[in-house]
C-alpha cells in the first residue's frame, strides 16, 4: 500500500498537519509513505515511521514545480493521497482515494479543520518524529535535572515578535517564582536573521542556553522535549514545541489565535487585547505572559489517542 502526503511549505502548517499524517500511518501500519514538501519544512517529515521517500520541491514561476512534481508521482498508482495545499494534484494522478484540503474553508483551529476534512472526530493532534539520536543529541546540550525554560523570540514578521526585554523578564519572573532556579533556552531557526533576532535576548539573560540556529528541527523537537516551558512568538518552533508535548504557551498579537494556537496535550495562549488578528504585540503585558503560564503549568495533562477515529 502506498500514501501520498502533499504537505505545506511552512514549517508551522506542516506541523498542523503532521496529526493526520501520523492517523493514516496509525491505521495502515504496512503502507509505504511519500511526502512531497518545500524546502524549509521537509525536516518536520525526516523521521517519519513508514517514510519511503521524501520529495522536496519548492515554488517556480509559472507553477512550473506543479509540473515538475506531477512528473515525479505519475507513474505509480497511489493507495491514498491527500494534499494540505488545496491543489488539484490528487485529481491529475492514479489514486484509489483521494483528498485536496482547502485552508479557512472551515470553522475552528486549523488542525481542527484539517481532521474535519479527513473525518476524523475529534481531530488528532500534532505529533513531532524524533528518533534515538535526537535524543542523545538533546541529552548532551541540555543539563540533566535541570528545570528549563524555552524561549522563542522570533517569528517569520517582525509584527508577531514580542519585545527581548519582555521575554527577560517573563522568564525571570517565572525562574523567581514556579519554576524557581530554572535556566533560559533560547531557540531560533539558522541564518544570519535569526541570529540578528535573537542576539538582544541572548544579552539580557545569565546562564542561557542557546539552541540557536544548531539543530535540526527533529533535534529541536527532542530538546523541546525535556524542557519544563516553552514561550514562543506565534511560529513553526511555537507549534513544534506543542507537537512535541511540551507545555507551550504562544504569544499572539497580529495573527489569529483562534485558528492558529499551539495544538497540544499542555499548550495555551497570551493575546495583545483588542480585536483578534489586527492588536499590538506591544500591548501584550509581563504579568499576562507570566499569569496565563502559571495557569498553564497548574493544568494536568490530558489524555489524548492518537489513533482519533474515522477515515477519509
Amino acid at each position: 500500500m502506498r500514501i501520498l502526503f502533499i504537505a505545506s511549505s511552512r514549517i508551522g502548517d506542516a506541523v498542523i498537519s503532521s496529526g493526520i499524517l501520523d492517523h493514516l500511518r496509525l491505521s495502515y501500519p504496512q503502507a509505504r509513505i511519500t511526502v512531497a514538501v518545500g524546502v524549509v519544512a521537509q525536516d518536520v517529515f525526516a523521521h517519519l515511521p513508514n517514510l519511503e521517500r521524501l520529495i522536496v520541491f519548492d515554488k517556480e514561476r509559472y507553477d512550473f514545480h506543479w509540473l515538475r512534481l506531477w512528473g515525479k508521482l505519475v507513474g505509480r498508482v497511489w493507495d491514498i493521497v491527500v494534499d494540505v495545499r488545496g491543489s488539484g494534484m490528487p485529481y491529475v494522478l492514479m489514486a484509489k482515494r483521494r483528498k485536496s484540503i482547502r485552508g479557512g474553508r472551515r470553522p475552528g483551529r486549523r488542525y481542527e479543520q484539517l481532521g474535519a476534512a479527513m473525518g476524523l472526530h475529534p481531530a488528532p493532534l500534532p505529533v513531532a518524529w524524533t528518533n534515538a539520536a535526537d535524543a542523545a543529541r538533546a541529552d548532551e546540550l541540555l543539563p540533566s535535572g535541570a528545570k528549563l525554560i524555552g524561549l522563542g523570540p522570533t517569528s517569520a514578521l517582525a509584527a508577531k515578535m514580542w519585545a527581548p526585554e519582555k521575554f527577560a523578564a517573563a522568564f525571570e519572573a517565572l525562574a523567581n517564582g514556579r519554576l524557581a532556579g530554572a535556566r533560559p533556552v533560547v531557540f531560533a531557526g539558522p541564518g544570519a536573521l535569526e541570529q540578528k533576532l535573537s542576539a538582544p535576548i541572548l544579552a539580557l539573560l545569565p546562564d542561557v542556553i542557546d539552541l540557536t540556529g544548531k539543530l535540526t528541527l527533529p533535534e529541536v523537537a527532542a530538546c523541546m522535549r525535556r524542557l519544563d516551558l516553552f514561550i514562543g512568538n506565534d511560529s513553526g518552533l511555537m507549534h513544534l514545541a506543542a507537537a512535541a508535548g511540551t507545555p507551550t504557551l504562544g504569544l499572539f498579537g497580529p495573527s489569529r489565535a483562534s485558528q492558529y494556537a499551539p495544538a497540544g496535550r499542555r499548550a495555551d495562549v497570551a493575546v495583545s487585547p483588542g480585536p483578534e488578528g489586527s492588536t499590538s504585540m506591544s500591548l501584550l503585558t509581563v504579568d499576562a505572559v507570566v499569569a496565563a503560564a502559571n495557569r498553564l503549568l497548574m493544568q494536568e495533562s490530558l489524555v489524548y489517542d492518537s489513533e482519533g477515529m474515522g477515515a477519509i
